[in-house]
């Protein structure tokens, strides 16, 4: 296609030459003769349209032998001349030529480049514009011919995105590039030297890692589905069984956010019934029985039993659930376990499936629609509590402190499960389970209950045993255990004891998590 738009330019340039140099000797030789109707040069610039087009009006004509034999060269390339510049114009409409134009009108709007055209990349695109329809949306590969146009303008230009960058000339906000497949960053060759340019990159991955370099972001989207399950469907009270089937990414993170954000009792004991492979999960968090009882159900903590064996077999535990997840990999297969489960099986708790498809009677989780949106991507919203716990902290102490970009990725997950504790806690002290979201109203109204609440030595005592509980089981999830002093990269901790074993004061410093509400009610 190159090559093919390279020919139609050349030819361009020097058919234009030569009409050029005809349109010269067509006027010398014209514009002196007595008889001559072709007296200026825009008089034989008129001439030859007329002549190139084949319209002949003759009101103007040559009269000199060669102003004649001009003529006749015009007449032989009137159709070559509009063929090539039809060509050439065709050419110009189907290359990046048009597309990089309709750039330049625009470079003041936000941009947003995706590496790829895909089923993530065109739902957070037309979540995108949804949100704000004054913006560009560019795909850096062509849109094939099998594939239904999307619904919202945007432009396909088989361009990298330092192209890109240039072509909007550090005009309005910097470009924000997106690299939508599974740990495409590492592979793809336009993600080389991105970190180069001054764009905000995103980019999908499965490790969990949340940044690379200045400019570059990690999303999980694994997690983002976890994350935005337990908060739309929190833990309740009465919930004392929960099977997970299907143990691969998604099943993994939703076990995962399970572990750090589940506390909502000092006496509960939820076992967590997991269909499949937990081999490399153990393996890798292998302090969790510090805080779980592994494979053998307990009445005293919670219990995390896997199954190897399929699902089908454990019809008591499924009947007896009081909540089962489906979240397969494999979203068909998922579907069939859902009809298997409904057909053949007496369940008394209710069913969640993630799934893409929305049927009628069907509690779903985890669509593209709501894991692929700005909120989600960008973290504009997701991580507000996260982002505002840090700043609070940094103020409330004498010593420098981190911001939230310069953080860590362990410091940066200490603070997110944190905040995603926030509304078990405003749950808890408004002892209203149905609430799935807060705001700043409801923090300050779970605040003052707390204030009330914590006037009773006994209370306060179990609310400082809730959050360190909480606090145990985010630290042991990442593998830290006890030492007489903190140090980082040991991964030890002085206060990773059971509660009774920490001194007053070090269990008056668990006030501080239920005192965020108060302080972060006026920040949101």
């Amino acid at each position: 296609m190159k090559r093919r738009n390279k020919s139609y330019l050349y030819m361009t340039i020097g058919l234009l030459a030569l009409y050029l140099v005809l349109l010269t000797l067509l006027y010398l030789s014209e514009h002196t003769a007595s008889s001559a109707t072709i007296r200026t040069f825009s008089d034989a610039f008129w001439y030859s349209l007329v002549t190139l087009t084949t319209v002949g009006y003759g009101d103007v004509t040559p009269v000199t032998p060669l102003g004649h034999a001009v003529g006749v060269v015009f007449l032989l390339l009137s159709a070559g001349i509009i063929v090539t510049l039809l060509g050439a114009v065709m050419s110009f409409a189907a290359s990046e030529g048009l597309p990089l134009l309709l750039l330049s009108f625009q470079r003041k709007k936000n941009w947003y480049y995706f590496a790829d055209y895909s089923v993530e990349s065109n739902t957070l695109a037309e979540n995108i514009y949804r949100e704000d329809p004054d913006t560009v949306i560019i795909y850096g590969e062509r849109t094939a011919s099998q594939m239904e146009f999307p619904d919202y303008p945007c432009l396909f230009i088989s361009a990298s995105p330092a192209r890109i960058v240039a072509h909007k000339k550090n005009m309005g906000t910097k470009c924000k590039i997106f690299f939508m497949k599974e740990n495409d960053i590492g592979v793809n060759i336009r993600a080389v030297d991105i970190h180069k340019l001054p764009v905000e990159v995103y980019a999908r991955t499965t490790n969990g890692q949340d940044h690379l370099s200045g400019n570059i972001r990690f999303f999980h989207s694994y997690d983002c589905c976890a994350r935005q399950y337990w908060r739309s469907k929190p833990l309740c009270s009465h919930e004392n069984t929960i099977a997970i089937i299907g143990f691969g990414n998604y099943g993994r993170c939703i076990l995962e956010r399970a572990i750090l954000t589940n506390v909502i009792s000092v006496e509960q004991h939820v076992a967590y019934h997991i269909f499949g492979d937990s081999t490399g999960f153990l393996a890798m968090h292998r302090c969790l029985h510090k805080m779980f009882s592994i494979d053998e159900h307990s009445e005293n903590t919670d219990s995390l039993i896997f199954h190897e064996g399929n699902w089908e077999g454990y019809h008591e535990i499924l009947e007896q659930a009081d909540r089962i997840i489906i979240c397969d990999d494999d979203e068909p297969k998922g579907w069939s376990i859902f009809w298997r489960l409904d057909k053949y099986y007496k369940i008394q708790g209710h069913i969640d499936l993630h799934s893409n498809r929305k049927a009628p009677g069907v509690s779903y989780f985890g669509t593209n629609e709501d894991i692929y949106t700005p909120d989600q991507i960008m973290r504009t919203s997701l991580n507000q509590a996260a982002v505002t716990i840090n700043e609070i902290f940094r103020r409330s102490v004498s010593y420098p402190t981190l911001s939230w970009d310069e953080l860590d990725d362990f410091h940066r997950e200490s603070k997110i499960a944190a905040a995603d504790h926030l509304l078990m806690k405003i749950r808890i002290l408004l002892e209203d389970e149905t609430i799935t979201e807060f705001n700043a109203d409801m923090a300050e109204k779970a605040y003052q209950k707390y204030c009330e609440a914590k006037k009773n030595p006994a209370v306060q005592d179990m609310y400082r045993r809730l959050d360190h509980m909480r606090w145990l089981r985010f630290y042991t999830f990442y593998n830290w255990h006890y030492g007489p002093a903190r140090d980082d990269g040991a991964r030890q901790h002085p206060m990773l004891s059971p509660y009774d074993y920490l001194t007053q004061e070090q269990r008056r410093e668990r006030d501080a998590a239920w005192e965020l509400l108060g302080s972060i009610s006026g920040e949101l």
